[in-house]
């Protein structure tokens, strides 16, 4: 009796070359994953990171979800102006960050009578008046701090509803983290260096 031929081939037997293509992409996923924390992980310690604001003590300068851009390099080469942005590690809880702006600046004592605010710079007499236009929510309050040598005075713009150097004292330079260099949400409020003001200083009255 004749056993008939089949017309179908055998299988090949298993081979390692068809694993070769599983682990070249494996390699080359894990090499990507490498490069990707080679460049992003410096970048967003040491240059930019993303902030979300939460909140309404910047109010009207900033609103909750406002997604901004930090700018984390410039304060290596220079001190915060006064103006200025920032965002900062909460010195009563450094697990929480907040955003102010600088009011006050090293060595400068700063009077606040009625909600206006003046300045008296490091080693003179003569107080400066500051013009804030971009206060909506003003709090007619009176005090006066003296800022040691590393230390910054900030304020929210909404005076009305936040917590800042008026309730927790003086900001260390230490925990300021950088500060704000674009605004990307709303797409309406798309801006760079959004919110810094240089002020227009008058003599005290």
């Amino acid at each position: 009796m004749t056993t008939p031929l089949s017309s179908t081939p055998p299988a090949p037997e298993p081979s390692a070359q068809h694993d070769k293509p599983k682990k070249k992409s494996v390699r080359e996923f894990l090499i990507t994953l490498a490069i990707i924390a080679v460049i992003v992980v410096p970048v967003r310690m040491f240059i930019v990171s993303p902030f979300i604001v939460s909140g309404a003590s910047m109010d009207p300068t900033f609103t909750t979800n406002d997604y901004l851009i930090v700018d984390k390099l410039s304060y290596r080469f220079h001190n915060p102006k006064r103006g200025d942005i920032v965002i900062f590690r909460f010195p009563n809880d450094p697990h929480f960050f907040f955003i102010k702006r600088i009011i006050g600046l090293p060595g400068e004592i700063v009077t606040i009578s009625g909600g206006t605010v003046s300045i008296t710079p490091k080693d003179t007499a003569e107080s400066l008046t500051l013009n804030e236009p971009y206060i909506m929510y003003p709090k007619y309050e009176s005090m006066s701090v003296t800022l040691g040598d590393d230390e910054y005075f900030t304020m929210g713009d909404n005076r009305y509803s936040s917590s800042d150097s008026r309730v927790w004292g003086p900001l260390p330079k230490s925990l300021i983290s950088g500060k704000a260099f674009a605004r990307l949400l709303p797409l309406a409020a798309l801006d760079v260096l959004p919110g810094e003001y240089r002020y227009e200083m008058r003599a005290a009255e």
